[in-house]
């Protein structure tokens, strides 16, 4: 689209009916007449300040056509969408520019201390809308930019997600960052600046995923700024030598990068605090080399350039290679180290000694991806700041605080001995690993002495592996030079201390491992993407939404409601709109009809076994050979449902790639079938991300969070889908068991074995197997029609029903059956609709406890010790 900009127009906003958002977070009701009803006090308020909004207006289209004209140097009165967007977004930026110096002023000036927060991932999604919402500008923008002659909606579809993370590890750190910011914490973020994310996901005709890059910085990204004059050597191989016999080394040749700083600003909602997320770039130190083009190598002439830009190109190279390992251990060691060097100068800045950094500096390392900081830390203290040893690591194990994501042993990062010798600094000492090493051998000693003879333990404990070749156990070294361990949910922080940590909950004792649940943002997950609902929730509270964000207990007046049948018809006409605004998204990205009037079923995550959405898929193929043999009478008495999957398999994950083109395969079967189509369809959305959870999250009836029990460490999505009022569907795993607690049972439909079982299951399996027939027919039938070709040639899917038929880790044999019990009981209750909104009103009134408002205070209280820093009002 192309607009034309009217210049005679700029500066003369037509002011629209309301721009009550901003002063009282919902819009006034009209009587029979039409004239405004307004609580009191309000209409007074609105009078004195309706003045300046339009002022607001007239700035806010000066400063936008400022930036088409000189930012971008185009004409005012010829720009599409995407350069109303850059304008809009830079216009924006110029607003948190000044809180975020506001800010980064105010913190040197008190000097508190402060928390950093390193992650390999940061699924931030769009930015503009979010900012506008957390600046409280969303209404003056939008008629700003309708005085343009655009919408406000069109040009924020023109936003790229940022490619910076996958899934929820990545979604959990952006909400912890906008947490951080509302709640005047001073935290930055520490991350990579991706230039091609993890991929874009395509669909091939035959239904296989296939991965293309997802070049989210071709356009101008208005978000980031570069700062060029931040930049810090990292260097790879090389070799450290020992000086005398004091323990200190240097470390000289090898490979030099240049890790160069972009900031990303974070605003807080209702506050001017703005924190920050420090990307950094991977750049050549001694970029193109002259003297080999000039003799005619021009691949040698690049090399150097293409080495070092290839370290933050890509989001998890695959590490099924010896290539791929390297480079992703190379992104670990650039990032912390790089981090660390920033945040040791703004230390350094204080004027205290060394002695006092854990007093100013509490790091958290979001899983074990950031782990090497820990020797990475002790090398700077001995060998740059000339520490004992001791001293040394008494301020390492009282900086970092290590969250930990998983209890599936597979996932706990290891690296082989070798490839650390061959990637830090080589010849004896290796000083990285040898500082692992020490930090091993003096542990080790501490648990022989209090555990004597005890060899397994020992080997069970050890940092280091035995074997061919070695490996370095990066969840161990986190648990021994942390302050705390924490788990994300009530049942994975106990998992962690019965399990994977035990050995080391008996070495510490029990206080050193502590749980903190995950939450999300009511800001991005409520108010960004369900407009409508935020509104009739501060309608119906008769509170400005900014306090109800900012403290989410009070979504516990939604239970005086419950019986306004008023109350209930507009909460349940605002779910319809978001059908139909799914719908909208399918029918234009996909040509594909959607019944807005069925049940929407949703599971959106990123794939993999444990997370099963091959039960799921198999649970659907169940639904519709059932559905095909009822006689047309009887499937008019069925509940219609819909079905939506979403998410990216690794792309060296085989199985999980074969079970998107399982889904995709069916998919195409049974919405062209004339029997069932309107009883049951199904669609997989390609290239999952933030935007699109966005639009598939409020839309929801019913979503699935069906992981093995005991597999899922927490879970965020199903915290969403409850804030948005649609029900879980679920195991007895991760935060569905808080998630539960607090809603009430009755209110989610739980299914499956628990976790105590789970081993003993397993067991079973190994020695004393079942057939599918005898332990579950009706699975039976559904894998027998896959493999006889119904979905397209049988034998291409094998191997997933292989994983099913004989070990069947993951337990989809012995929970298909209740899983369809669960399925039948979610139709039996939504054929009650009073009673299902009902339900849907109590779950978004009981999601207080899951704001990462609560989550991000835990930290900063129980393990950070950081305290509030609000910055004052000019």
């Amino acid at each position: 689209m192309t607009s034309v900009i009217d210049p005679k127009a700029i500066g003369k906003p037509q002011r629209s009916r309301r721009h009550v958002r901003t002063l009282t977070g919902y819009l006034p009701e009209t009587d029979s007449s039409g004239k405004e009803k307004w609580p009191r006090g309000e209409e007074k308020i609105w009078k004195e300040c309706s003045r300046h909004l339009d002022e607001d207006v007239q700035s806010i289209t000066k400063s936008v056509v400022n930036h088409v004209q000189t930012s971008l140097a185009r004409q005012a009165y010829n720009i599409d969408d995407l350069g109303a967007y850059q304008a809009a977004a830079l216009s924006v930026r110029d607003n948190l520019l000044v809180n975020w110096n506001d800010t980064q002023l105010h913190y040197t000036r008190k000097a508190p201390k402060r928390a950093y927060y390193l992650s390999l991932e940061f699924l931030m999604g769009r930015t503009l809308d979010n900012a506008l919402l957390n600046l409280g500008l969303k209404s003056q923008y939008k008629d700003g930019i309708k005085e343009l002659g655009f919408s406000l909606e069109d040009i924020l579809e023109q936003e790229r997600d940022a490619a910076l993370g996958n899934g929820g590890l990545g979604r959990l750190a952006a909400c912890y960052l906008d947490s951080s910011a509302s709640q005047d914490l001073p935290l930055w973020g520490y991350g990579l600046r991706y230039k091609y994310g993890i991929f874009q996901q395509l669909i091939s005709p035959e239904g296989n995923q296939l991965e293309a890059p997802d070049p989210w910085l071709d356009n101008q990204n208005p978000w980031e700024l570069p700062r060029l004059d931040v930049t810090y050597d990292v260097r790879f191989y090389g070799h450290a030598e020992r000086i005398g016999e004091t323990g200190r080394a240097t470390w000289s040749g090898g490979q030099e990068v240049l890790a160069v700083a972009y900031d990303v600003m974070i605003p807080g909602c209702g506050t001017k605090n703005t924190n920050n997320l420090r990307l950094w770039e991977s750049k050549p130190k001694r970029g193109f080399d002259l003297n080999s083009f000039n003799a005619g190598n021009y691949e040698g002439a690049v090399e150097s350039s293409n080495s070092a830009a290839a370290i933050t190109s890509v989001l998890y190279p695959n590490d099924h290679t010896t290539f791929g390992k390297e480079l992703r251990l190379k992104q670990q060691y650039f990032w912390t180290a790089a981090s660390l060097a920033d945040i040791l100068r703004r230390f350094k800045n204080l004027g205290k000694p060394i002695s006092e950094f854990p007093d100013f500096v509490a790091i958290q390392l979001n899983d074990t991806h950031p782990t090497l900081a820990i020797p990475e830390l002790m090398r700077i203290l001995v060998d740059e700041e000339e520490l004992r040893w001791d001293k040394a690591w008494e301020i390492v194990t009282n900086t970092f605080f290590f969250t930990n994501h998983t209890v599936l042993p597979e996932a706990l990062e290891k690296w082989p001995v070798p490839l650390l010798e061959h990637l830090l600094p080589r010849r004896v000492p290796e000083r990285h690993l040898q500082i692992i090493y020490d930090i091993n051998m003096q542990f080790l000693q501490a648990v022989e002495k209090k555990f004597p003879g005890d060899r397994d333990r020992l080997a069970r404990m050890s940092i280091i592996e035995e074997g061919v070749p070695k490996q370095v156990r990066m969840a161990n070294l986190a648990c021994i030079g942390d302050r705390k361990v924490n788990g994300v949910a009530e049942l994975h922080s106990e998992l962690v201390r019965t399990t994977i940590m035990k050995d080391f909950v008996e070495f510490y004792g029990v206080s050193k491992f502590a749980n903190v649940t995950n939450g999300i943002t009511p800001r991005r997950w409520l108010d960004q993407c369900n407009p409508e609902l935020s509104t009739l929730i501060s309608k119906t509270l008769g509170i400005d939404k900014t306090v109800w964000l900012k403290d989410l207990t009070k979504l516990e007046g939604l239970l005086a409601h419950t019986e306004d049948k008023k109350f209930r018809d507009e909460w349940a006409a605002i779910k319809q709109r978001n059908k139909e605004r799914l719908a909208h998204h399918v029918q234009t990205t996909l040509g594909l009809t959607v019944n807005t009037h069925a049940m929407f079923d949703v599971q959106i995550k990123r794939l993999h076994e444990y997370k099963r959405q091959t039960l799921n898929i198999l649970g659907v193929i169940h639904r519709y050979l059932t559905l095909k043999a009822m006689t047309p009478e009887e499937r008019k008495k069925t509940n219609p449902r819909v079905v939506f999957f979403a998410g990216k398999a690794a792309p060296a994950y085989y199985i999980a790639k074969l079970t998107i083109r399982l889904i995709v395969n069916v998919a195409r079967v049974i919405n062209d079938d004339p029997d069932t189509k309107n009883y049951l369809s199904l669609y997989f959305l390609p290239d999952y991300s933030v935007s699109l959870a966005e639009v598939l999250i409020p839309a929801s009836d019913i979503s699935q969070h069906i992981s093995t029990a005991g597999t899922e460490a927490s879970g965020t999505s199903n915290m969403k889908f409850c804030l948005n009022g649609g029900l879980l569907l679920g195991t007895v795993d991760g935060a569905n068991i808080e998630i539960a607690e607090e809603v009430g049972e009755s209110n989610v439909f739980f299914f499956g074995h628990l976790t105590p079982a789970v081993e003993d299951l397993r067991y079973q399996h190994l020695y004393h197997p079942v057939p599918v027939e005898e332990k579950s027919p009706a699975l039976a039938n559904v894998l027998n029609q896959v493999s006889a070709g119904l979905f397209g040639d049988g034998g291409v899917y094998e191997p997933l029903l292989n994983t099913i038929r004989q070990s069947d880790y993951y337990l989809i044999t012995d929970d298909f059956d209740s899983y369809i019990s669960a399925l039948n009981m979610v139709d039996e209750a939504y054929l009650d609709k009073d009673e299902w909104v009902k339900k849907s009103i109590r779950t978004t009134a009981k999601m207080g406890k899951f704001s990462s408002d609560r989550a991000i205070m835990d930290y900063a209280q129980e393990y950070w010790n950081i305290e509030q820093t609000p910055v004052p009002s000019s």
